[in-house]
């Protein structure tokens, strides 16, 4: 993205999720969550839950930049499948994962965890169970037990290993979930792989903001992606609501982020907006329109 090119900024998804109703809309029904009562974390815990839940968005995006980060050199990995009644294991290091990764054409996945475990060892390390559903493009694909094994390193959780069973989802169980679908979406943006943003698209369909002219097609919307993913690379971005009004889903969200990317003016922006979108029968992005404010994004990125 070139940071004054407007229309751009309307493609702007998620990293966290919030579906709280909007008061005095009531043609509009909220897509959320069944209601469920939070465990109380204690602080250590909720920094390692927080651990546990970016390296998972991280694995989702195949980020390996970020992953790097928050593994040790001899960490591996440790996966069971079922398929067809019968169990298969392998265990590889990390850096056999990476050079995988590299070697192929990965596919976005978002795996959220329902139900955490977490015992803590004289606060350097810990041990993590989380029962997670792994989705692709709104449609849950198996369920994984995960295994998390934390150290501490100069006031850091780091992984040491990470094992997981995977268990396929029955088919009659795949039911396309818009909720899922908005956050892995959001999730894509914030992957540096602007391929990913064009795979939740529709070979045909088109991004729009306010009176811009839209992106058509998947070369088109990959270079939008591209280009707004290099202006902020410190990009967060929150889904505030989904609300579906008829045939249409209008995606809430807000940016944070700071214009460091070539030709920046170093300055951070922090702004609001929708998209609205119609999915086709594949429930992909057929078409979506979105709306910011102009002025106040120009003041903000320069800094007026």
């Amino acid at each position: 993205m070139y940071l004054h090119t407007i229309c751009i900024l309307f493609f702007l998804p998620i990293f966290l999720l919030s579906c709280q109703p909007k008061p005095g809309n009531s043609d509009a029904v909220q897509a959320a969550a069944p209601e469920t009562i939070e465990p109380t974390w204690t602080q250590e815990e909720a920094e390692i839950k927080t651990a546990v839940d970016n390296l998972l968005i991280a694995a989702g995006n195949y980020d390996l930049e970020a992953l790097d980060k928050v593994v040790f050199d001899n960490t591996n990995l440790g996966i069971s499948s079922l398929k067809d009644g019968a169990w298969s294991s392998s265990v590889i290091t990390i850096d056999e994962y990476f050079e995988d990764v590299k070697n192929r054409n990965p596919i976005p996945y978002c795996e959220i965890i329902n139900d955490y475990n977490i015992l803590v060892s004289e606060s350097q390390m810990a041990f993590v169970r989380g029962d997670a559903i792994v989705h692709r493009f709104g449609i849950p694909q198996t369920r994984e037990i995960n295994h998390f094994t934390l150290l501490k390193q100069n006031g850091v959780w780091k992984f040491l290993n990470v094992s997981f069973t995977v268990n396929p989802i029955d088919e009659e169980k795949k039911k396309f979930d818009l909720e899922i679908f908005a956050r892995s979406y959001a999730q894509a943006w914030c992957s540096k792989r602007p391929e990913f943003v064009a795979s939740y698209f529709a070979k045909d369909g088109s991004l729009q903001v306010n009176k811009g002219a839209p992106a058509r097609g998947t070369e088109e919307i990959t270079e939008v992606a591209k280009g707004f993913m290099e202006a902020f690379p410190d990009i967060i971005v929150t889904m505030d609501s989904l609300v579906t009004i008829a045939d249409k889903a209008r995606f809430h969200w807000t940016l944070t982020g700071t214009n460091t990317g070539p030709g920046g003016t170093g300055n951070k922006v922090k702004i609001s907006g929708f998209e609205e979108w119609t999915l086709d029968e594949n429930q992909f992005i057929k078409e979506s329109k979105g709306n910011f404010d102009e002025e106040d994004y120009n003041k903000q990125l320069e800094g007026l």
